[in-house]
């Protein structure tokens, strides 16, 4: 085991994916803007999950993650989860506000890879791995998501790039398909999207990537078997 910084993890997969790595006996290194709802989510996890709260945009606080990974020997896993959805409901690409457009990227893109830039010297050392977590609106052409979908696009290309730049780290971009999250249940206000899955069940394709010998590249969680 080692040592992993996992971002936007007060909910959802982030949560359900550090407490799988925590149960394995992982040090987890966790963040989310919300200082108390992170704090509470991850207060009942076994072992040691340390809470950095604060927004990934922000250098300050990547840095934080990345000097409280190395403080506990290192870091061995980056997964850049956190992300935003943008306007909800969302709206067609000739009516989408450019400054809303730019924030999107700036979490879902920018950040993400101002986060690797910080962890590689680390990652490089201990022939680390990324997961970049993306979506099948990265591939699909879905009506309204053309900011969230084209963000996804741009990371799932880097996380390609950075993958054939780096040799000595495995950079995945995972799809863990469509689950019922509260950004899932933005994305379709007042609909019922109880039919949807629990975060819980993408946690084994992580997992698979995590533990595996796979080249790295773009995934479907769903399709990972250990």
């Amino acid at each position: 085991m080692g040592t992993a910084i996992v971002t936007g993890a007060s909910r959802g997969l982030g949560l359900a994916l550090a407490e799988a790595l925590a149960e394995r006996g992982w040090a987890v290194v966790v963040d989310a803007r919300g200082a108390d709802a992170l704090r509470d989510a991850v207060a009942p996890l076994p072992g040691k999950v340390v809470a950095v709260p604060g927004d990934v945009t922000d250098p300050a606080h990547r840095q934080a993650l990345v000097d409280t990974a190395a403080g506990l020997g290192g870091i061995d896993l980056l997964v850049n989860n956190a992300s935003v959805l943008g306007p909800s409901p969302q709206p067609p690409l000739a009516d989408y506000p450019l400054d809303v457009l730019r924030t999107v990227y700036e979490v879902n893109v920018v950040a993400p890879l101002a986060l690797a830039q910080a962890a590689l010297p680390h990652l490089r050392t201990a022939n680390g791995r990324i997961l970049n977590i993306t979506s099948d609106a990265s591939v699909e052409p879905y009506e309204g998501w053309g900011g969230y979908g084209s963000s996804k696009a741009a990371l799932d290309h880097l996380s390609r790039i950075l993958d054939a730049e780096e040799p000595d780290v495995r950079v995945y971009a995972v799809d863990p398909g469509d689950m019922r999250t509260q950004m899932h249940q933005d994305a379709f206000p007042g609909e019922d999207i109880s039919d949807r899955p629990p975060p819980e069940t993408a946690v084994p394709g992580l997992l698979a990537l995590i533990d595996g010998d796979r080249p790295g590249g773009r995934y479907r969680g769903s399709e990972v078997t250990s």
